[in-house]
């Protein structure tokens, strides 16, 4: 069943990252996800990352204040400051409220 996202809010995270510790940011995003969930106000993660390592991350939350009770959260914040120093070249971040959401998923009956 495709979940209605209508009036969530979209953190979009983008961003490319380094060739540096791959081992060290693969703990680190499992550590996030997993801290994350566990947030009031936490609805999900969607993610995809290219051989390139060019990558988007979209975490949805029900509502602004729960999404920036994540992003001033003290473990984000400092795995954050990781990112900038080892993990990213560049990354991007845009938020906003979903006015409409629609989905589809496969028949499993066919």
């Amino acid at each position: 069943m495709a979940m209605d996202r209508t009036g969530q809010i979209a953190v979009i995270f983008v961003s490319q990252r380094t060739v540096g510790d791959a081992d060290g940011y693969a703990r680190a995003a499992e550590a996030m996800d997993a801290l994350a969930a566990r947030q009031p106000g936490y609805c999900g993660i969607d993610s995809a990352r290219g051989a390139d390592g060019f990558g988007i991350t979209v975490s949805w939350w029900a509502d602004e204040a729960s999404a920036l009770a994540w992003r001033a959260h003290p473990e984000h914040a400092a795995i954050r400051e990781r990112g900038r120093a080892e993990w990213y070249s560049r990354y991007e971040v845009a938020v906003a409220e979903v006015a409409r959401s629609y989905g589809w998923v496969i028949n499993p009956n066919r």
